[in-house]
């Protein structure tokens, strides 16, 4: 039985300045909350600020409640917007703390900040500031994880990586964060941190060194239990998988996602070439086979990690991808929430229920526009089947999954950079014979769009990052 894979947008905001993050709340009785961190260099006049070696970055966290009303009503409503330093990283905690959800912020500032989600007067709810910790002077806060990531509040913690170099791991209670350890993990900026969500004691960094290493808080931070060489540029995505102990996927500029096995850590499980520069990995928080990529100049994609998991090898195929942004692919993450509902019809069955007819050519073109700029994409050819032109090669031959497996729809956020753009969006994966009439067509996959340059490296390091062709906001 042949499967379809759709993708459809279904909501898209301007964030006004530069977003590269964005966190569905995983907690049940919030899930419809959506929280977009945003980072923004601010340009100075000419002759202005000659001889300041600290740029300014400013930068704004937004929240937004999902509700499903109906097809004609924007699902994402903002509730909140607050302005703070530039944002690098923003995660929710997995678990509540004193029954409420908790977002970690790391900041241009070397600041991590929290903040607690209430209740307010209107109904809705809203972000508190609760505590800070600035991690050292001069340095940004780069990336945070928690050791939460299985539900387990006990020995509760975060860790953080900076442009110092360094890893710091601080405790959390009532009280606020408290500092337990920071060592120098990499020679320049640590791009990314992270707990193993089965063992709290261990812990992941990779930096712009092109190394991943491997820290046992048991033994201290004084010699890493691994060091690997295996990406050949810098280590700037990782995440443990919740679901299945020992796993681990981790990102680079190289443009590959790597598989690894905690137990033996000299050859990864699989090697997936994604092109871009995979700057965020997120696993599906059901589903242990998916794993969610942000590739920034090369879109986001869904990747089906089954047969490398079991052992099989290969690169995993790519079952479904999002290329209606405009630039940098930056913040992406699954939410809980299931859609309500079919998939949306597409411009085509729309017109046939209207009785009109669609004069395509071949393709149906659409206009998107945004506040930066305009483009055409075709979405789909006559028969419902159109795979983009930009989207990466299939890696290998996507899954079939067994006769009993259901249907799968699931809701995303996204963001990207330059164009300062939040999507929603939902991917849908059937049997074809589950679509009746067709209207669950083929493999779709969202817009085309300027792959923008990069420019967001240390001083020290911009030159090489231009060769690299890849980008970060960390300038």
């Amino acid at each position: 039985m042949a499967w379809r894979s759709r993708t459809r947008s279904l909501q898209v905001f301007d964030t006004e300045l530069s977003a590269d993050a964005v966190e569905w709340c995983p907690l049940p009785q919030w899930q419809n909350v959506l929280a977009c961190g945003t980072y923004q260099l601010l340009k100075t006049p000419d002759g202005a600020g000659v001889g300041s070696s600290i740029p300014s970055r400013v930068g704004r966290i937004y929240l937004f409640q999902f509700r499903q009303e109906g097809p004609l009503c924007p699902p994402l409503t903002e509730v909140q917007r607050i302005d703070t330093p530039a944002i690098l990283d923003i995660k929710w905690c997995h678990v509540p703390v004193s029954e409420r959800p908790l977002l970690g912020m790391a900041t241009a500032t070397g600041e991590l900040q929290l903040y607690k989600l209430i209740d307010t007067q209107e109904g809705s709810c809203g972000l508190k500031a609760v505590s800070s910790l600035e991690l050292g002077p001069d340095r940004l806060a780069l990336s945070l994880d928690w050791s939460t990531g299985r539900g387990d509040s006990s020995g509760m913690r975060v860790v953080s990586s900076d442009s110092a170099g360094c890893v710091n791991v601080l405790s959390v209670a009532e009280a606020g964060l408290t500092a337990l350890s920071q060592w120098k993990a990499h020679d320049f900026e640590a791009w990314i941190s992270a707990f193993s969500y089965w063992d709290t004691q261990l812990l992941y960094s990779g930096g712009d060194d092109c190394k991943l290493k491997g820290w046992d808080l048991r033994v201290g931070p004084s010699t890493p239990t691994f060091t690997s060489k295996r990406h050949s540029m810098g280590v700037c995505s990782i995440h443990s998988n919740p679901h299945r102990e020992h796993i681990l996927a981790t990102g680079s500029y190289d443009e590959q996602v790597l598989l690894w096995d905690g137990r033996c850590l000299r050859q990864p499980l699989s090697e997936s070439p994604l092109g871009g520069g995979v700057w965020r990995l997120k696993w599906h928080p059901t589903h242990e086979h998916l794993l969610l990529a942000a590739c920034m100049h090369n879109d986001f994609h869904i990747l089906h990690c089954q047969q490398a998991l079991e052992g099989g090898g290969g690169a995993c195929p790519v079952v479904a991808s999002y290329i209606l942004h405009n630039s940098l692919a930056y913040g992406a993450d699954w939410s809980r929430l299931a859609p309500g509902g079919p998939p949306p019809s597409s411009p085509q069955e729309r017109a046939a229920k209207a009785g009109t007819r669609t004069e395509c050519g071949g393709h149906l073109r659409i206009q998107y526009e945004s506040p930066t700029a305009s483009f055409d994409t075709s979405l789909e050819d006559e028969a419902g089947r159109y795979i983009p032109e930009n989207s990466p090669p299939l890696a290998a031959q996507p899954p079939t999954p067994a006769e009993d497996t259901p249907s799968l729809s699931c809701l995303l956020a996204t963001c990207s950079f330059y164009d300062h753009m939040l999507h929603v969006w939902r991917w849908d994966w059937s049997p074809e014979e589950a679509n009746v009439g067709g209207a669950e067509g083929g493999l779709r996959e969202a817009g085309t769009g300027d792959q923008g340059e990069a420019g967001l490296s240390t001083d020290r390091r911009a030159a090489e990052q231009e060769e690299k062709s890849a980008t970060h906001p960390a300038q």
